[in-house]
């Protein structure tokens, strides 16, 4: 009898306790898994990624503790503390970044929730990363150094191997730089990869300096320090914006275009966190950001309505290049790059 009064009081307890467990289960878990915090390496800019996080800080609550690395430094990082990641997630930077870090398993699978929504060639067909802005390489020169060296904006390749360019082209290094490895990935689809060596090696003879970042060489080009250089369009657009008597063209030859990514590091401590990030990424809200902050990428989404004109590219070459191809010679290019033009 004792043993029937015992089991109906824990009976009553159990059916007092769980409703309200349960009720409160979700937002429980939830709760604990999310946090109020996400950590990131950032490869896009510092003066992008600030606007972009405190945006999302405003939609979810979520704050965002990153610091900035070149694509080169931040996946070197990520392979050396893959045994204790030290953040959450990486954002930005082209594509093959992540593709290079995929075999080196230091990025987890996640489909964000709106991945279906950008297109299949702009995300990672195993999860791996989601394309969250386009942008493609293009030339960027003082009006004022054209001028006076009796030039013309340029508009191919060749033009940038002119003698009268001698040591005034600054243009990232590929050690430390996407953007200096997507212009390797241009040369190879417009030359053929011999050929694309054999030409940078020209190219070569006409540079000043190579610069750690991507956009290292924008500032110099605008105050005359340099005459032109090959970057992306969205860093091109943002110093040209500040007011510089600067000409952004295109080679006729063409040009590949960088995918810039974002993508869950594996064993991220803030899991759910990190997925809520990708999860706004992947939504119409974040190109929208964009657009709102003149940040110059060209969404991955086809319904953000992009208001600059610089950002249409119906008349521009675009070459194709995928993310999987550039990830698998990535490394090899610049290894190449690196005993072939800089060591010579």
């Amino acid at each position: 009898m004792k043993m029937k009064h015992i089991l109906l009081s824990v009976l009553l307890v159990l059916l007092c306790v769980t409703p309200m467990f349960a009720a409160g289960a979700k937002e429980a878990v939830t709760t604990e898994t999310v946090g109020t915090t996400v950590n990131v390496y950032s490869i896009m800019p510092e003066k992008y990624a600030t606007k972009i996080f405190s945006e999302f800080t405003k939609d979810t609550g979520i704050s965002v503790n990153f610091v900035r690395l070149s694509s080169g430094e931040a996946l070197a990082r990520l392979i050396a503390e893959k045994a204790n990641p030290q953040v959450d997630a990486l954002w930005g930077g082209p594509a093959d970044t992540y593709e290079a870090g995929i075999p080196e398993g230091v990025f987890a699978q996640y489909s964000p929730k709106e991945a279906d929504k950008i297109p299949a060639k702009f995300r990672s067909e195993e999860q791996y990363w989601t394309g969250i802005g386009i942008i493609p390489l293009c030339f960027l020169s003082n009006n004022a150094y054209l001028k006076s060296k009796g030039l013309q904006v340029p508009t191919s390749w060749f033009d940038l191997i002119d003698p009268k360019y001698g040591k005034s082209l600054q243009m990232a290094d590929a050690r430390t730089s996407g953007t200096a490895t997507e212009r390797i990935y241009s040369l190879v689809k417009v030359f053929g990869e011999d050929e694309a060596f054999e030409y940078q090696k020209k190219l070569h003879n006409n540079i000043q300096l190579y610069t750690k970042g991507g956009a290292g060489g924008a500032m110099p080009v605008a105050t005359g320090q340099a005459a032109a250089g090959v970057f992306y369009i969205v860093d091109a657009l943002d110093i040209q914006q500040q007011g510089y008597d600067l000409s952004v063209s295109y080679p006729k030859e063409g040009v590949t275009y960088g995918i810039e990514g974002s993508g869950i590091v594996q064993g991220a401590k803030n899991l759910g966190a990190a997925k809520v990030l990708m999860d706004w990424a992947s939504s119409k809200r974040l190109g929208e950001v964009m657009v709102e902050n003149l940040i110059n990428y060209i969404p991955t989404r086809g319904d953000v309505v992009v208001t600059n004109p610089a950002l249409d590219m119906s008349t521009v070459k675009l070459l194709e290049a995928k993310a999987e191809w550039k990830g698998e010679n990535r490394s090899r290019f610049v290894e190449k790059w690196i005993e072939e033009i800089i060591q010579q």
